[in-house]
């Protein structure tokens, strides 16, 4: 049976990195953060609207992938991204979101600390550290109240990855 794994944290902690290299290092597949297609699509600045779009959209490219999967399915983020990015913004969040938030049944999830430096992207809102440490803390508590707890991994990359990967050993078939 696939795991299916959450890589998740705020902007700029090397998500995709991260899932890009375990999914080679497993032969396997990893489901990109749908957001940033999204909004490079876009030819105009996003609205709160776009967040249950894409919401609704990344969690059926997620389902269709675990059924491509092998061992491991690594996911760029999930709805809870979504829930924290529409409360952060616009101090709600839609319904939909909520609902579907319990739908989405992780093996294992692993929260990326902002022990690294932030990066420069256009689609990126949050440079400043006091932000990142808000934002970090609002995960930290969602993570707990939706999935019961995550890891927390820090380091830099080859280190994240290797307690990634430790840990991973440890989740039950």
């Amino acid at each position: 049976m696939v795991k299916n794994i959450l890589i998740t944290g705020p902007e700029s902690t090397g998500k995709s990195t991260i899932c890009i290299a375990l999914a080679e290092q497993y032969d396997t597949l990893w489901v990109k953060e749908y957001a940033r297609d999204y909004i490079d699509r876009l030819h105009r600045p996003y609205i709160e609207s776009d967040l249950k779009k894409i919401g609704e959209r990344q969690l059926e490219i997620q389902k269709i992938n675990l059924e491509l999967a092998h061992q491991f399915l690594f996911c760029d983020t999930g709805l809870e991204v979504i829930k924290i990015w529409s409360e952060y913004k616009y101090k709600r969040c839609d319904p939909w979101v909520i609902e579907h938030l319990s739908s989405q049944q992780f093996d294992a999830v692993f929260l990326l600390d902002i022990d690294v430096p932030w990066e420069y992207d256009e689609q990126r809102e949050h440079p400043n550290p006091e932000d990142r440490k808000a934002i970090l803390e609002i995960f930290k508590k969602e993570l707990t109240d939706i999935y019961g707890g995550y890891h927390l991994i820090n380091g830099n990359l080859s280190e994240r990855i290797k307690k990634i990967t430790d840990i991973l050993k440890e989740v039950p078939d």
